[in-house]
């Protein structure tokens, strides 16, 4: 048996501490499996504040640098939300590459759900893109380290209506702070993304009077949601120069960009994306010249991790929603900020969420 010399210079360097959106990561782990053909790669960012919480992703992937890329940014971005929202949870996510119609099946679900249990409690996984409340409970057949199963066998449930409700609440904060009213009536709002949370965000703001505007990559369920809720539709992606009062992004991230700003007419961003700035210092700086109150993603978006928390810390349906409705208050209290201090929003958010972690940190090492 001979073996291949590989000539270094054919080799990437740096795969996970030279990437972009590495961030001081944790942990880093690389799941496969032959025989039912998981490739997973899980994410974990920081566990300072508890363990870490986050939901895994199946999406098809054109590479796996890109989906390495997408676990780095999303486990980042759930250290900051929970450190935001005062939950005492760190920061992790977990992605698994394949086509979630074509590939998901129980065997898949239950090896991933052996991987996590092989943390030891590190990190809990939920629901996310591609995935559903029964995935959940069966990735709790191996393993107890897993949140969001069926309400019937204990678990708080599918996440995506709280989440959308934290999203509701936090438009109608960065309304009252861009337009002086929280009153969405009349408002025209394009929602790009009409999944589970996009949808029942349409239900929200069409039950309140808004002029709604409906885009996705899935025409099918476009024209079914626009007969549902009598909303517009618009297809493609020629949507950010629309005559808009708010843009609520709720697909995949980084539509917030040198090219959408550039030509974006809304007022207002506010929606249910992760990581919705391609770059974070740069493009929420731009927002910030051009007048546009960007309500940060990981603070509105963050009913979905105050519900499954709901499992973790014991508290019950009633007392997930009066948290989740809180968002508004802390919205309010980052646009605030961000005018005090001359900061971006983001940047606002985040300095909150940092100050948390630090000093967590600070009482660990006294």
């Amino acid at each position: 048996m001979t073996s291949e010399i590989i000539d270094s210079k054919d080799l990437k360097s740096d795969p996970v501490f030279g990437q972009l959106s590495f961030d001081g990561h944790e942990q880093i782990v690389f799941c496969n499996d032959e025989d039912t053909g998981l490739k997973a790669i899980i994410g974990i960012h920081n566990t300072t504040l508890g363990p870490a919480l986050g939901g895994t992703r199946m999406w098809q992937y054109k590479t796996e640098w890109e989906a390495l890329n997408d676990v780095l940014r999303l486990s980042r971005g759930m250290t900051y939300k929970s450190a935001i929202t005062g939950l005492n949870l760190g920061g992790g996510k977990a992605v698994i590459i394949g086509d979630a119609k074509a590939q998901k099946n129980d065997a898949l679900m239950r090896k991933f759900g052996e991987f996590v249990n092989s943390l030891g409690g590190k990190y809990i996984t939920a629901e996310d893109v591609g995935m559903e409340t029964r995935d959940m409970d069966i990735i709790r057949e191996v393993t107890t380290s897993v949140t969001g199963i069926s309400e019937s066998k204990g678990g708080s449930g599918n996440p995506s209506p709280v989440t959308a409700y934290g999203v509701y609440m936090g438009m109608k904060a960065a309304a009252k702070y861009k337009f002086g009213s929280d009153k969405l009536e009349g408002k025209k709002i394009l929602v790009q993304g009409v999944g589970h949370v996009g949808e029942t965000l349409v239900k929200h703001i069409t039950d309140e009077g808004a002029q709604v505007i409906l885009n996705d990559i899935n025409e099918a369920r476009l024209e079914e949601l626009s007969k549902k809720y009598s909303a517009n539709v618009v297809l493609g992606n020629d949507i950010y120069g629309l005559d808009l009062d708010i843009y609520a992004p709720c697909a995949l991230g980084a539509t917030v960009n040198d090219t959408s700003i550039a030509q974006l007419q809304a007022k207002v961003i506010a929606g249910a994306a992760n990581n919705q700035l391609a770059n974070e210092v740069k493009h929420g700086k731009m927002l910030q010249e051009k007048g546009i109150a960007y309500a940060p993603d990981f603070l509105i978006n963050a009913g979905g991790i105050i519900n499954v928390y709901a499992e973790v810390a014991g508290y019950n349906k009633e007392e997930s929603l009066k948290r989740t409705e809180n968002i508004y208050n802390t919205t309010l209290e980052i646009f605030d900020l961000a005018e005090k201090e001359n900061i971006t929003t983001h940047r606002a958010a985040f300095n909150i969420a940092q100050a948390r972690i630090d000093a967590r940190k600070k009482e660990q090492n006294s």
